[in-house]
């Protein structure tokens, strides 16, 4: 994944030989459907999967299946309406889009790009403080499997989570000052062949259980009033809340709208990028569907109402050393998709400070610093410090707030409905020129006021979810 001059993630297809260039001047594009696919599905499936079985728990097993292919096909047709996005104009001959934003730029104007750099940054933000959550869970989870192993499962295993995120953040403040870290084509590579891990650990370990019970646990409606769940009685206030944060859930697992454009850059022509893209996204949409599907379900089967909020943090999975793999995948996923999702809000800071301030050292002046096997580095003083900064802030965040479902919904519901739907929505009436209140209009807003009335739901139950776990924590 590279950053564009902007400061938002591209991905780039390289062709350094002598072929023809594409119609914008940059190198002939080499990308089919196959590897637009595979980034895709390398982009969507993620630590997300891993509340899939949680958020079933709260639904059962009528509504979760049904919830799910829902928020699958929402993906699918606004997906389909932001690749028509991706040339302003004449699908085939207009001018190119690279990124994101870009396109909100071209179709909307000045004041949305605003609006949605900020919806997004704040996003990226928050998927800081969610990766640095998840990862210590993580760690959490081997540390109690081994000790469950020596001991026993009745034997005392309290693990406390802050040493794990500050050993986490510590790891981050190292690798942000990497300056090019952005660069290393093989980040993206190491962090899908680690999420395909994790994600085929958790299924894998959902099914042997289920053979282990012989049974199928769970209900038809999800976990019941009354039931005793993290030491507390379900009240229906509380199942009304867990369902909404089911929601968020399972929308923050679909949420790849960030990237679509760039993974659409890559594709050649002919046949026109956007028909490429569209059956890329049915395939790609189809596949993971599947993929959350066996995981939530075989999870819910194994653990039913008691079904953990991370998978991989369950008692009583066997073999243990598979789950320790797993979560040790998921801690190198994250700590390499950590940098990837923040190096847009590092690049953004940095050329905004270097326009205001082009004179001052502090800011500007690269220190040479030669390491060991390594040749000369780039020390600059304000990266230093405004990167050691954001890792602070996330990680003290995370230590004060570390609820991972809590976290996981908030952010699916942030993002689900302006990136993944509205904006996609509004580009397309834009460049279609959509007669207003045409049978076509109408629909389209209908469907993004129903995925606005979701967000709000999900956003409500998960902030509600944080407030009730804050006072739990404090024993109020």
């Amino acid at each position: 994944m590279m950053i564009a001059e902007n400061g938002y993630p591209r991905l780039h297809t390289l062709n350094i030989s002598k072929d023809p260039l594409d119609d914008d001047g940059r190198p002939k594009r080499t990308g089919t459907m196959w590897t637009a696919s595979a980034h895709i599905i390398t982009a969507v499936i993620g630590s997300g999967v891993l509340s899939l079985a949680w958020a079933m728990a709260q639904l059962g097993w009528i509504a979760g299946p049904v919830v799910m292919i829902l928020f699958s096909f929402v993906t699918y047709y606004t997906s389909t309406l932001l690749a028509s996005c991706y040339r302003t104009g004449d699908p085939v001959t207009g001018k190119r889009n690279y990124t994101y934003m870009d396109a909100v730029k071209s179709s909307l104007g000045g004041q949305m790009f605003k609006i949605c750099g900020t919806v997004q940054y704040v996003n990226l933000f928050g998927i800081a403080i969610g990766y640095t959550i998840a990862s210590a869970i993580s760690m959490m989870a081997v540390k109690r499997s081994n000790c469950h192993h020596k001991n026993g499962l009745a034997g005392s295993c309290k693990v406390n989570s802050n040493p794990f995120m500050v050993a986490f953040g510590v790891a981050e403040i190292l690798l942000s000052q990497i300056p090019d870290f952005d660069q290393l084509w093989w980040l993206s590579t190491v962090a899908a062949v680690m999420s395909f891990t994790y994600s085929s650990a958790g299924l894998g370990l959902g099914i042997a259980k289920v053979a282990e019970n012989k049974q199928i646990l769970g209900s038809s409606t999800g976990i019941t009033v009354g039931l005793v769940s993290e030491s507390a009685a379900v009240t229906p206030i509380q199942k009304i809340r867990r369902v909404f944060q089911a929601l968020g859930n399972i929308a923050f697992a679909y949420s790849y709208s960030i990237i679509l454009i760039e993974i659409q850059d890559t594709i050649k022509s002919p046949p026109s990028e956007v028909e490429t893209m569209k059956v890329a996204n049915r395939f790609s949409v189809a596949v993971t569907t599947l993929f959350y599907m066996l995981c939530a379900c075989f999870g819910y089967a194994a653990f039913g109402d008691s079904s953990p909020g991370n998978l991989l943090t369950a008692t009583g999975l066997n073999p243990y050393w598979l789950l320790d793999v797993a979560n040790v995948a998921v801690v190198l996923h994250l700590v390499g998709a950590y940098q990837v999702f923040s190096q847009p809000i590092f690049a953004f800071v940095e050329d905004q400070a270097a326009r205001r301030f082009p004179d001052s050292r502090f800011v500007n002046k690269e220190i040479k610093i030669r390491l060991p096997g390594s040749g000369d580095k780039g020390l600059n003083m304000f990266r230093l410090v405004w990167r050691t900064g954001f890792v602070v802030v996330s990680t003290t965040i995370s230590i004060l707030v570390p609820f991972f479902n809590d976290i996981v919904g908030l952010l699916g519901a942030i993002g689900f409905w302006p990136l993944t739907v509205y904006f996609p929505i509004e580009m397309y009436i834009a460049g279609r020129k959509i007669v207003r209140w045409s049978g076509k209009w109408v629909l389209l807003k209908l469907l993004s006021m129903g995925c606005l009335m979701i967000t709000v739901a999900a956003a409500a139950g998960s902030i509600a979810g944080i407030v009730d776990d804050l006072k739990a924590s404090k024993g109020l």
